[in-house]
């Protein structure tokens, strides 16, 4: 398992986002659509996975379609890489983690919400982080008794894999602020990279707690076998979170910014694309969040994440 080094891993990532937009300067004229020749659409992968790419084809090949531009994916090694992309107009769209996302928009990032991302037709956005550990595990039955204990956390910029967590834990009186520092002072905390590290170190007893969010742990990896039902015992639940999301660089332009609005949450599910022939069954789903579709989505939605970093006081919520 990969422990990484923020620092480290935010620089690699803006390395590997700089100059691959068609918003740069001196960007291509629009095309017959209304878009650049190249849209470069970024994302980090939630559970570790070499080919992210991979869950983004459906949606890839629609937008290629309906924009008439060239789709350029870049999976980027962490949060802080598509944030500083965005900043810097070197990424046109990202799937964003909500506490990414408002992260983003804190530093100056000039980006709107093209729709959320749910699990289910029908379903409301939205997701919960959930606090494990073993199911064997006796003495670690709430978030109070992960202090002195080997943490698992997911990223510094991790909505359910860090922010909620630390609210959480500030709550029941085991940290006074979200600071990296004084979650070191109160447990040895581990950043394993992804949802599905965090929950295999836990089983694994390589951490003897940890987080990640709900759908990794009760479906994704018991379906693909990495979990066994009832391996994990969850131990704290958040309140609800606002959806992952879509959002585009606002460099891009009003009128290409509405009509991918209308893309986004109209045809970007997975009835729609196995309709247009991209993809079948479970094929559709996109992202490795494996989410149906996608639904309209405000910036007011994520008051709640803004909310939760006022009570954190993050340093990462700060411009």
């Amino acid at each position: 398992m990969k422990i990484r080094i923020a620092v480290v891993a935010a620089a690699a990532a803006t390395l590997a986002l700089s100059g691959c937009s068609s918003t740069d300067s001196g960007s291509e004229a629009a095309n017959a659509q209304g878009f650049p020749d190249t849209i470069t659409l970024a994302a980090i992968p939630a559970e570790n996975s070499s080919d992210l790419k991979a869950s983004y084809e459906p949606l890839i090949k629609l937008l290629e379609k309906e924009t008439g531009s060239t789709i350029e994916f870049v999976q980027a090694s962490d949060y802080a890489g598509v944030v500083e992309g965005m900043i810097a107009e070197n990424v046109d769209l990202a799937f964003f983690g909500p506490f990414a996302y408002v992260v983003a928009k804190v530093n100056g990032a000039k980006i709107t919400p093209l729709g959320a991302v749910i699990g289910e037709e029908g379903e409301q956005p939205g997701y919960q982080s959930y606090g494990l550990t073993r199911s064997d595990v006796s003495d670690i039955n709430g978030l109070k008794d992960f202090a002195g204990k080997k943490v698992c956390f997911v990223d510094p910029g991790s909505t359910s894999g860090f922010l909620y967590p630390t609210a959480g834990l500030i709550e029941e009186g085991v940290i006074t602020s979200g600071s990296e520092a004084d979650v070191s002072a109160a447990m040895s905390p581990v950043f394993a990279g992804g949802h599905d590290a965090s929950a295999l170190s836990i089983a694994n007893g390589d951490c003897d707690a940890g987080f990640a969010f709900d759908t990794m742990v009760d479906q994704t990896m018991i379906e693909k076998g990495d979990l066994q039902p009832g391996q994990l015992k969850t131990v704290w639940k958040s309140e609800m979170i606002a959806g992952s999301v879509f959002a585009a660089n606002d460099s891009l332009g009003t009128e290409a910014i509405d009509k991918l609005t209308a893309l986004f949450t109209e045809k970007v599910n997975a009835n729609s694309l196995e309709a247009e022939g991209f993809c079948k069954g479970d094929e559709c789903r996109i992202t490795d969040e494996r989410a149906w579709g996608v639904v309209p989505a405000s910036d007011a939605d994520y008051d709640g994440v803004r909310h939760v970093c006022d009570v954190t006081g993050s340093e990462k919520c700060k411009g």
